[in-house]
C-alpha cells in the first residue's frame, strides 16, 4: 500500500512527538502541521523538510492527500476538530481524553461507526511492552481471578489550567485497566475524593475507588503536588500478583508467586470453618523479559494498521468513551463528598472489520 498520508494538529507539547513518531513509520507520510501559531509549526518542524506548516485547520481538511489527522489540542476543542475531520472524511487519531464530555464522546463514536471511520484515542500506555504483557497475564488467567488493584501516580507535575488532576492524569491508569480487564469484567461504580490544597482552583490531589463488576475494588492515586515521581500498578489474583514499577528499568514488571490461601469451604465443618487459618503461599518471583519498544510509535504503527485493514483501533473510539464516563463519574462523585456513582459505560465495541472503510 501506500503510505498513508498524515496531518499533525496541535505543535505544542505533545505534537511534536506525534511528527517524530509519524515520520519514523513507514505506513505514515506526514504531510502537514497544523497549528494556530504557524511560526511554532515551523520551529517544530525545522528548516530542512518537506512537511508543510499552515494554521488553517480547514487547508488541512481540504487535502486529498491526507487520509487522516492526529489531533494534539487541549480537550476543549476535541470535540469540533474531530467532528470536522470525520465529516471531512478523515481517520482520526486523538490526544486522551475523547472529550470533555460522555456525550459528546458518543456523538463523535456513533459519527466514525456511521461513516466507516477509525476513531482512534491515544491511550499511549496501552501500547507499552509493560502493559502488553499485563493484559497477556491477566487476561490469559496466569494470576487467576483479579482480587485488588493498586495504582499509584504522583508527581511535582504541571498544574493544568483547563483540566483537574483527575481528568489530566487518571484517565492513563483508567486506559490501562479498561484494556487489561477479562471481557466482561466492567468498571461499574466509582467513588472519589480529592483536595486543592494550594488553592490552584481545581483538585490536584485525587484518590478513586473503582467497584468493578465482580465486587472487586481497584484504587487509584493521582497528584500533582508530591516531590517525588511514583508510577507503580500492582494487580494482585486469586494465583499470582503482578507488581509494575514503571520507572524501574531493571525490574519494569515483576510475577509474585505469592498470596493468601484458605480451606475450601467444602472441606471444613461449620466449627473448623470459623477457626480456619490462613495460609501464606510465597514462592518464586518472574521477571519477563520485555522488548524495548517506543509506546507512541506502535500507536502510530496501530493507526495505520487499523486504516490498512479496515478494522477498529485497538483502542478506539469507544475505548476513549469508556474512560470518559468514568472521568465523569469520578468528577460527580468528587463534588458529592465522595459517594458511589454509577458508571454510565457503553458496551464493548461491537464495530467488526467490515463496518471500517479505508481513507488512504
Amino acid at each position: 500500500m501506500e503510505p498513508i498520508g498524515l496531518a499533525v494538529v496541535g505543535a505544542g507539547y505533545w505534537g511534536p512527538n506525534l511528527v517524530r513518531t509519524a515520520q519514523a513509520t513507514p505506513a505514515l507520510r506526514l504531510e502537514w502541521l497544523c497549528d494556530l501559531d504557524e511560526d511554532r509549526a515551523r520551529a517544530v518542524l525545522g528548516p530542512y523538510t518537506t512537511v508543510r506548516a499552515t494554521a488553517s485547520y480547514q487547508r488541512v481538511l481540504d487535502d486529498p492527500r491526507v487520509g487522516a489527522v492526529a489531533i494534539a489540542t487541549p480537550a476543549a476543542t476535541h470535540f469540533d476538530l474531530v467532528r470536522a475531520a470525520l465529516e471531512a472524511g478523515k481517520h482520526v487519531l486523538v490526544e486522551k481524553p475523547l472529550t470533555p464530555s460522555a456525550h459528546d464522546g458518543a456523538k463523535l463514536v456513533d459519527l466514525a461507526e456511521r461513516s466507516g471511520l477509525v476513531l482512534m484515542c491515544d491511550h499511549t500506555y496501552c501500547y507499552t511492552p509493560a502493559v502488553r504483557k499485563i493484559r497477556e497475564l491477566v487476561r490469559g488467567g496466569e494470576i487467576g481471578d483479579v482480587q485488588f488493584v493498586d495504582s499509584v501516580r504522583i508527581n511535582l507535575g504541571l498544574v493544568q489550567p483547563d483540566v483537574d488532576v483527575l481528568w489530566d492524569l487518571a484517565p492513563h491508569d483508567l486506559s490501562i485497566l479498561d484494556h487489561v480487564l477479562p471481557d466482561g469484567v466492567r468498571m461499574e461504580a466509582v467513588a472519589a475524593r480529592g483536595s486543592d490544597p494550594i488553592d490552584a482552583g481545581r483538585l490536584c490531589v485525587a484518590h478513586l475507588s473503582v467497584r468493578l463488576s465482580t465486587g472487586v475494588m481497584a484504587h487509584v492515586h493521582v497528584n500533582w503536588l508530591s516531590p517525588t515521581k511514583i508510577r507503580t500498578t500492582v494487580i494482585g489474583g486469586s494465583r499470582r500478583t503482578i507488581v509494575w514499577d514503571d520507572l524501574n528499568p531493571v525490574q519494569r514488571l515483576a510475577v509474585y508467586d505469592r498470596g493468601v490461601d484458605l480451606a475450601p469451604a467444602g472441606s471444613l465443618g461449620p466449627d473448623e470453618r470459623r477457626d480456619a487459618l490462613i495460609s501464606y503461599r510465597v514462592g518464586d518471583i518472574l521477571v519477563p523479559a520485555l522488548p524495548e519498544r517506543e509506546a507512541l510509535r506502535e500507536v502510530m504503527a496501530e493507526l495505520a494498521a487499523a486504516i490498512a485493514e479496515g478494522r477498529p483501533a485497538r483502542t478506539d473510539g469507544r475505548a476513549g468513551l469508556r474512560v470518559v464516563a468514568l472521568l465523569e463519574a469520578a468528577t460527580r462523585s468528587a463534588a458529592e463528598g465522595g459517594a458511589l456513582v454509577p458508571v454510565d459505560a457503553p458496551v464493548r465495541a461491537t464495530t467488526t472489520a467490515g463496518n471500517v472503510k479505508e481513507h488512504a
